[in-house]
């Protein structure tokens, strides 16, 4: 078997059973080319295939990285994030920063609202910021909820049920602040996600997320109609 491909392969196997996990550091060239026998040259092609491939991540002066699997959401969906997380074997977490009600006409939310502020992170690292408005009078146990131990959209999915959604998805550059909660530069693609729900024709809650471009992919699957 081509060298290359030996290498590319055996790395692959790895990663896919799970024994090289998202984020762990892939030896270096000199240690692999040590390993195989082989020149650098033959390692960086193998990592080059596996970057395209989307399996590994290479990193100016850091080094290889297993990529993390961008998480698949579908484009008609209203998705709990901590189960779309949860189901790419990635541990799953929810901080809250900041909550209060909004007595003023807010985003697409009537007042009073409850606006929620906080960061999804998955396998430890953030994943997406969120701000969300909960309509007071359409849903007032939210006043009581506790969000700092559940997200909010968890908490909705679980206690409210939804008829109509409308979703507004552009590709936008992080403000200095956002691309430092998510951990990128601000020349980042990002992913905003702008969503409101309603039940009956009243609006239950508005949010606007913003994902990592490199970790979160919208997917639709249709046919064609008759």
């Amino acid at each position: 078997m081509n060298p290359a491909r030996r290498i590319r392969d055996e790395i692959a196997a790895a990663i896919r059973s799970g024994e090289w996990r998202p984020g762990d550091r892939v030896p270096t060239e000199q240690e692999l080319a040590a390993r195989h026998g082989c020149a650098r040259a033959t390692v960086s092609k193998a990592l080059g295939e596996l970057a395209a491939a989307g399996l590994v991540e290479r990193r100016r002066k850091a080094g290889t990285f297993v990529a993390h699997p961008p998480v698949h959401s579908a484009v008609m969906a209203v998705p709990d994030l901590a189960e779309l997380i949860a189901a790419r074997g990635e541990a799953y977490r929810w901080s809250l920063n900041a909550m209060r009600i909004e007595s003023d006409g807010v985003a697409q939310c009537p007042p009073p609202a409850l606006r929620v502020e906080g960061i999804h992170f998955a396998a430890g690292e953030a994943f997406a910021l969120e701000t969300r408005f909960i309509a007071l009078d359409e849903v007032p146990d939210a006043a009581n909820a506790d969000f700092r131990a559940e997200a909010p959209g968890t908490w909705l999915l679980g206690h409210i049920p939804w008829t109509e959604a409308r979703h507004v998805i552009r590709a936008v550059t992080p403000t200095r602040s956002e691309a430092a909660q998510l951990g990128v530069t601000m020349r980042a693609a990002c992913l905003e996600l702008d969503r409101t729900t309603w039940r009956a024709g009243r609006v239950v809650t508005h949010v606007r997320q913003l994902f990592r471009g490199d970790r979160f992919d919208l997917v639709a699957e249709f046919n064609a109609g008759t």
